[in-house]
């Protein structure tokens, strides 16, 4: 393999000059330590245009903006502190198009990259989208971090578990950079928004954190990282204390925390030191991003995601999406039907479509039933799934157009979260139980066989044990095939943080809440699909199964199976009898063509 490592090339690292960056006096944040300052400097970042192909387009960030919207305070600042460390150089994003095409040209190497990816079918698709921004850019893809040149852990941030994982992932790739000081770490997706540059503190190894409206400006900001630093290995992650084990940079103060918010920032670790070195944390919140004119370097397979809205409108009390995707922003209907006749003419047989709230898109006259009904009639797609819906907006002519539609799938994510009126107003869901029966009676009656699913959280604020045993309730009236469940997750930022401590649920009983219902779920789920055994399906193959001989694939209802290995590959169907299930997944044999009869 090509190593794109090697600093003794005579072209290695010929970039044009890096450009200073000035500094508006009003947004220079820092602190002394030992007689230095570690400074925290918003950065002027040209971003291209949302609606642009041309990754030198750009516009004002909204960073500059709130700059000179606010009133420069100069007269707090030490003047002397102040400059007193040189500003950091950094060469403008804007410049940086050009750079890599220009390094890998002269020196004929190919940086690589590795994207990891936490959390929901979204952050699949943004990992998609990473990869295939980078490969256009000339980045090589591989699978490994031992491998990678950059590393990037796209993460969730939906609740605290998700987020203390990614710390502990990105502490483990710290040992690889310790023994590869060129290998860039960067913290990608929704956590990395919502923490901003206390994600920096944290983890004062990594060197890129960025936002999800960021993406676009990928390969620009990791060579800005590169250029400030310099390519010749020579980054390093700031050093132990072995009288204390702290950070040579100490513990934050005030003044240095930033709120996740629009805006490119730079830290300076060790400024004035032989180790001196520039992270970025690239936080911009982009009303209009909505990735257009990007494609998305897809794993191999017979599905795809393909996202039609990014951000949400809702404003759940419990939920940090909001705050860190932005406002809806809806893709328009041409280009969602041109990329899925292209995902058909490439092979692909199954798409679903991805939003927060899947079901609420609208673009001019298109509502959510009338693209749904597009692609559904798109030639080559046998398979069409969407997720995830808001139960609000499960109407009438959604129901029909899943009825009547040979391609769109009987299975439909219905995510209740509670089964007390008084929680769902207090969660600010917008509908009560009764309407949400009704909906789960309207779609029932359209199709007999349909299978739903849902999410449950349990123990949110103010919940009571009878309010809980509602839950319990809904859960056997409306016998869910599967149920995603969560203890309640307290996120900071979202209004429920604003409930007074004495509503919050003990932890031990909030743990053996979730553990009765998820024992009630796995109950109904094992009753279901006893039931089923015995069924002739249509089983898009996968992948290959954990047994050996084996191949993995789902039905139309979402059903896994794992069953013998035939004539059919992965990407095609094969008729397959249930023979037996675990309670959450089948095993199967093959069946003839004229064995039982069912659609694809």
């Amino acid at each position: 393999m090509v190593d794109a490592r090697n600093p003794t090339s005579p072209t290695f690292g010929l970039v044009p000059a890096p450009v200073p960056v000035p500094l508006p006096a009003c947004r220079l944040w820092r602190r002394r330590r030992a007689g230095s300052a570690v400074p925290v400097l918003p950065v002027r970042n040209s971003r291209p245009s949302a609606h642009s192909n041309d990754p030198g387009a750009s516009t004002q960030s909204r960073g500059q903006a709130l700059c000179s919207r606010r009133t420069c305070a100069s007269s707090a600042l030490d003047p002397v502190m102040a400059g007193s460390h040189p500003s950091p150089t950094l060469p403008p994003s804007s410049a940086t198009s050009s750079i890599a095409a220009h390094s890998h040209a002269a020196t004929g190497q190919v940086r690589r990259a590795y994207v990891e990816t936490y959390g929901c079918q979204m952050n699949i698709s943004d990992g998609e989208l990473m990869q295939g921004i980078l490969a256009e850019h000339g980045y090589a893809i591989v699978d490994s971090p031992d491998e990678a040149d950059v590393v990037l852990v796209n993460t969730c941030a939906i609740r605290d578990h998700a987020e203390r994982r990614v710390l502990g992932r990105v502490s483990q790739l710290n040992g690889i950079k310790r023994e590869r000081p060129h290998m860039l770490i960067g913290v990608t997706g929704c956590m990395a928004q919502r923490m901003g540059t206390d994600l920096l503190e944290k983890a004062p190894f990594v060197d890129l954190v960025m936002g999800p409206d960021a993406y676009r400006t990928l390969p620009q900001q990791l060579e800005r990282i590169l250029e400030a630093n310099g390519r010749d290995g020579a980054v390093a992650t700031p050093e132990m204390s072995a009288a204390t084990g702290d950070l040579s940079l100490g513990a934050p103060s005030p003044q240095e925390k930033r709120p996740a918010g629009s805006g490119t920032f730079a830290r300076v670790r060790n400024p004035g030191r032989r180790k001196e070195r520039i992270q970025l944390a690239v936080l911009e919140l982009d009303e209009a991003e909505n990735y257009q004119g990007l494609e998305q370097r897809r794993t191999e397979g017979a599905s795809a995601w393909v996202p039609i809205q990014r951000g949400c409108d809702h404003r759940c009390t419990y939920c940090i999406v909001p705050y860190v995707r932005g406002p809806e922003k809806n893709r328009t209907p041409q280009e969602i039907l041109d990329e899925i006749r292209g995902l058909a003419e490439g092979g692909r047989r199954e798409v679903t479509l991805l939003g927060q709230t899947v079901n609420s898109y609208r673009w001019e006259a298109w509502s959510f039933p009338d693209l749904l009904r597009a692609v559904a009639r798109i030639d080559g797609i046998e398979r069409v799934r969407f997720t995830s819906p808001h139960p609000r907006d499960v109407t009438p002519e959604m129901v029909d157009v899943m009825a009547t539609e040979p391609a769109v799938c009987e299975q439909l994510h219905l995510p209740a979260q509670a089964g007390s009126n008084r929680t769902l107003r207090r969660m600010l869901r917008r509908y009560t139980v009764e309407s949400l029966l009704e909906k789960v009676e309207m779609v029932r009656a359209a199709m007999p066989d349909i299978a739903l699913s849902t999410d449950i959280i349990v123990a949110f604020p103010g919940e009571t044990d009878a309010e809980f045993r509602e839950t319990l309730d809904l859960m056997r009236t409306v016998r869910f095939d599967d149920a995603f469940t969560y203890k309640y997750s307290l996120r900071d930022g979202t209004p429920a943080t604003r409930f007074p401590d004495e509503d919050f649920v003990d932890p031990d009983e909030a743990q053996a809440r979730l553990e009765e219902l998820i024992q009630v779920s796995r109950g109904i789920q094992a009753e279901i699909n006893r039931g089923e055994v015995g069924r002739v399906e249509s089983v898009l193959i996968e992948k290959e199964a954990r047994d050996p001989g084996h191949l993995l694939g789902r039905t139309r209802r979402n059903k896994v199976v794992a069953f013998p290995r035939g004539p059919d590959g992965i990407g095609e169907f094969a008729r397959v009898r249930l023979t037996g299930t675990t309670g959450a997944t089948f095993s199967g044999v093959r069946v003839g063509a004229d064995d039982g009869d069912r659609r694809a």
